[in-house]
Order: C-alpha cells, then structure tokens, then sequence
C-alpha cells in the first residue's frame, strides 16, 4: 500500500524524537526520486526520504546504496543548502500526504538561515521540494510547469503552496454520530468502503476495508446493507475507533504475509479482514517497519531488473527450439510417406511397357492397396528417371527419418534445460547466482562470455539444519546442482528434487545412517519451495540415495535421471 495521511501520524513523532537536533553530515542520491541525508545526533544515522510516484516514503534505514559516478544536479543542490545545518523538526503538513523537514543554517555571510525541505507523498504528483524562510521554491526534484493544465505549478522562484485539498471531510476530525447521519444519503448500490474513501480525506482503501469488516463482517459490504441502524452504529463505532487511536498515538505497525512469507501490505494498526490468508508480523517501529519493507522489495525488483536480460535471452532461445521442434515434426511426417515413393518407383518399374515417351502421369494397377493409382511423372525424363527419382526420395526420407528423430529428442532436451534456467532466475535471490546462471549460458553458448577478470566469485550452496541437527544444502543454479550431486554428495547421502518442476537439486547428509523421516520432509518443504511449485500449497517432491542420481552423456547442466526413488508430499518452506 502507499503511506496514507494516517500512517504518517504513527511516523513522524518516532523521526521526529530522534531527527530533531540532528545535523546534516552528508547527503547522497544513489537514485532519481532517492535522497540519504546521513544525520549526526545521539549516534549516526541514515534518514531516507523517497519522492519516488511508486513507493514514496521517509524513513531511517540501514540499508546500503551506490551511490552513481558523480551527483546528480539536485544532490548538489541539497549539499550547497543543507550541508552541516542542524534539523529542527519533522511534521506533518495539516492532514495532508506532505512532510516539512525544517533546517537551520547558515548563509554564505554566516547568518542563522532557515531552510524547509518539503516531500509530498502524492502517487503521480510525487515531489521533494526545497523552500527558502520567505516561502519561495529555491528547486525541486520535478518541475510542474504552468502551462501543464496543473491546479498547482512547482517551480523554483514561485511561492510554494500546500497541494490543493480534496473536497472531502477530514478523517481525523471525525465525530460521533458523522457516518450514522450521512449514510442515509448515499447511493444503496454504492460499497461501502468506496464510500468511505469518497467522503473522508486521509482515509485509505485499506484501512475502510477494515472499518467494513469490523462492522460488518464483510468488506464488500454496499452502503443499502449498512443503512439498518445497527449496522450504521457499528461502522461509525468502528472508524471512530480507529481515528481515536490515532489520536491518542496507540500504534501497533505490523506487516501482512502471504504463505510464501513475502510481504504484501502494511499498516499502522492490527488488519483482520483477511482472516488465515495473510499471517502478521509486527515491527517495533513505523520507521523500522517501512525500512524492512520496501528494503526487500527492493531488492526484489533489482533482482529482477538484472535478470530481465538473462530471462529475454533464455525465453528467445526456447521460442527458437520450440519453433525448430516443430518444423522437424512436420518434416519427419512427411519424411514418413517414403513408402509410398517406393511404391511408386516400384510400379513404375512394373509398368515401363505401358508408358509411352513424354507421359505426365501413369494410371497403373495399385497391387498394395488395390484399385488404380495415378503417379506424376516427368515428361523430360525417361520411365527409368523418374522410377529413380521415386527412389532417391524414398532413400532420403529413411535417412531424414533417423537425423529428425534425434535432431527432435535433442531440441525436447533443450527446451527442457531452457525451462529450468527459466525457472532458476525465477528464483534467484542475489546478484552470485545471477552471475552463476550467466556463466552456465556462456559456457553453454547462448551468450558471448566475458573476459574472466570479470567473473564474480562462485556461490557457496545454501545451507540449512534439521531439527535433527542434519546438514541440508541447496544448489544455486544448474551447474551448482551438478557440483552438489555429482561432487560434493556422499554416495549415502539423500538427494531431493520436485517432482515435474525444474528446482534446485537438495542434499541431505546423513553421515552413512538411515535417513530420518522428519530430516526427508523437512528436506522436502525445503526442495518444494526452491522449485517452480513454490506458489502451490502441496508439493510432490522425490527423493533417492545420491548413488542412484546418473548424468546422461552429453545431458546440460542440471539435467539428471534418477531411479529407486520414493515421493512425500511437502508443503513449501523456507528456513531462515
């Protein structure tokens, strides 16, 4: 979700109590929207502040950033003007999506100067704008021109004004008996937490969701199904609620997850409406919780943008092989009607006597599969010629026959090793696996491979403990899955892998004992979510001796049969 007008009142008093006092030390811009003022007060700290249109945000954060070869003009921009000056306070502007950090400076002749440092927290209208003591724009990160049809321009010299308020009421003013009285005259059809969204300013999607469902037990609940007088009590009661925590600063930020664990949406306070769908993860802090949260989302997308080019190279390959499979099947159906050109050589042949010179065709008697059949001949060529002709295809079509059949097993292979990179940088996780995946394609030649100075360090597998105490490692990649299997595995050791999905091949030692049936299934969890089936609930996952794992000659890397096997079912899991 985006941070709405109430979850920054949870927010800024925790910026707030430690930012105050603090003083500018550095300040970087590793991205476009992305400002780090790294801040000297009790400690050292760095403050993120985010104009970006998707994810805009200010938070503390550990993370790390690179910073680009050289700043950015806004970067220096910030530097000339807030360089070494001591924050004096970080609000909100009225109810609005908009936080003013105050500054004080010095000017180039040594005065006290205050600076105000202005982010507005607005979807599209996204913006970090710089305003001198007398309230004129000094710059800002995006310019809004006047002839742009903008209700407000932003540019440097203009006065800065607030964004213009939404005609709707503010949620914070809030008072009892408000929605009871006004819901009578809204549209019956209407759901009811759209309505809300409408009426009242600073109020978002989800938290109306919740109001709903604490009301009403149900989220899509419609305006004409919340009109009894129950019901509206209820809903007033329970947005009255949660604006009254609002005020009296009771915070309890927490984090929704999906079964896989990932994170899907955020709040200020405890979120029922999606019952055993999404479990919840509370966070000390607002700040700590946002930090935490798009830190990983973060890197998620990064991941994914340096995998963009692998993936469009490995899904241009299997396009290619699939559309080369199936222009060999077509040809290995026709090279399959070479019977009949030997057939109709061999009627030829039967039939010289009968075939006069310069005929175009012979109607001959069919003695293969009865009646009459007619056969194209060349009128240039003699009744031998065209007998031979007959002939040399039927001799090409056998030969076809046995080169398609193995050009076809080849390219269904291919695909196959394709499908499994595919599913590899789906799931991959760093910038060591992506580099090992890169490797493997160069190796492999679908990519020009790079000088080896320029080769990252290879990935050490992951590695896991039972509750047993056994070790369980996980490959990285196919040519680690090769490694791990056929190098680092004891031939006593249980390997592991989906069942029908391309995943990591897992390792459990087991030091030359039995394998413990707790130790296979969490193995198996473990296997079932580095697979393609992640996303499934019940994961069919088989699982040998190590002995029992064989690598066909010539099989890509990662491509493996195994035998004397037994399946569990496993339910995807991920250990820490």
């Amino acid at each position: 979700m985006a941070i709405d007008a109430l979850f920054l009142r949870a927010l800024l008093p925790e910026i707030n109590a430690w930012a105050a006092g603090a003083r500018v030390d550095k300040i970087r811009q590793p991205g476009r929207e992305l400002i780090i003022l790294n801040l000297r007060g009790a400690g050292n700290r760095k403050l993120l502040i985010c104009a970006g249109q998707d994810g805009g945000r200010i938070h503390f954060t550990d993370a790390e950033f690179e910073n680009p070869p050289s700043p950015p003009m806004f970067c220096m921009l910030l530097r000339k003007h807030l360089s070494g000056a001591k924050i004096v306070s970080v609000r909100q502007l009225g109810v609005e999506r908009a936080v003013q950090i105050a500054f004080m400076g010095y000017s180039a002749l040594g005065e006290p100067e205050e600076k105000r440092l202005i982010l507005e927290i607005m979807g599209r209208s996204a913006n970090l704008i710089l305003v001198s003591a007398d309230g004129h724009i000094i710059d800002c990160l995006r310019r809004v021109d006047i002839d742009a049809q903008q209700r407000r321009p932003v540019l440097p010299g203009l006065l800065y004004r607030t964004p213009p308020a939404p005609d709707k009421l503010p949620l914070i003013d809030l008072e009892p008996g408000d929605i009871s009285a006004a819901i009578a005259f809204a549209p019956s059809d209407k759901p009811a937490e759209k309505w809300l969204v409408e009426r009242y300013f600073g109020l978002s999607p989800l938290i109306a969701r919740e109001a709903c469902h604490i009301a009403c037990g149900d989220v899509s609940a419609t305006v004409g199904q919340t009109r009894e007088i129950e019901d509206a009590a209820r809903l007033d009661a329970a947005l009255l609620g949660i604006v009254r925590r609002v005020r009296g600063g009771e915070f309890s930020p927490c984090v929704l997850l999906d079964e896989s664990g990932a994170a899907r949406d955020f709040s200020f306070a405890q979120i029922t409406q999606y019952g055993a769908a999404y479990s919840v993860r509370w966070e000390e802090s607002a700040s700590v919780l946002l930090d935490k949260y798009f830190t990983a989302r973060g890197k998620a997308d990064a991941a994914r943008a340096r995998a963009s080019s692998l993936l469009k190279t490995a899904k241009n390959a299997r396009d290619r092989a699939r559309r080369r499979a199936a222009n060999q099947r077509e040809e290995l159906c026709a090279a399959a009607r070479r019977d009949y050109s030997r057939e109709c050589g061999e009627l030829i042949i039967a039939n010289l006597h009968n075939i006069k010179p310069g005929s175009e065709e012979l109607i001959a008697e069919d003695y293969y599969n009865g009646g009459t059949r007619k056969i194209a001949l060349d009128p240039l060529k003699s009744p031998q010629d065209n007998a031979a002709r007959y002939f040399k295809e039927y001799s090409k079509g056998k030969t076809a026959e046995k080169y398609l059949t193995e050009q076809i097993a080849a390219g269904e292979r291919e695909i196959e090793y394709l499908e499994s990179v595919l599913a590899e940088l789906e799931l991959a996780e760093t910038e060591r696996e992506l580099e090992e995946i890169r490797l493997e394609f160069c190796e492999t030649g679908y990519i020009r491979a790079r000088r080896a100075g320029d080769r990252a360090k290879p990935a050490q597998p992951r590695k896991y403990i039972s509750g047993s105490g056994a070790e369980i490692l996980v490959g990285r990649g196919n040519k680690q899955n090769d490694l791990l299997t056929f190098k680092m595995a004891f031939k006593t050791d249980v390997w592991l892998h989906s069942k029908g999905n391309h995943g990591a091949h897992v390792i459990l030692r087991t030091g030359g004992n039995p394998p413990r049936k707790s130790d296979i299934l969490e193995a198996a969890s473990i296997a079932a979510y580095y697979s393609a089936g992640r996303g499934d609930t019940r994961v069919a996952v088989d699982w040998c001796l190590a002995k029992f794992v064989k690598k066909p000659q010539g099989a890509k890397p990662g491509m493996v049969i195994y035998s004397d096997y037994k399946t569990v079912i496993a339910a995807p899991a991920h250990q820490e």
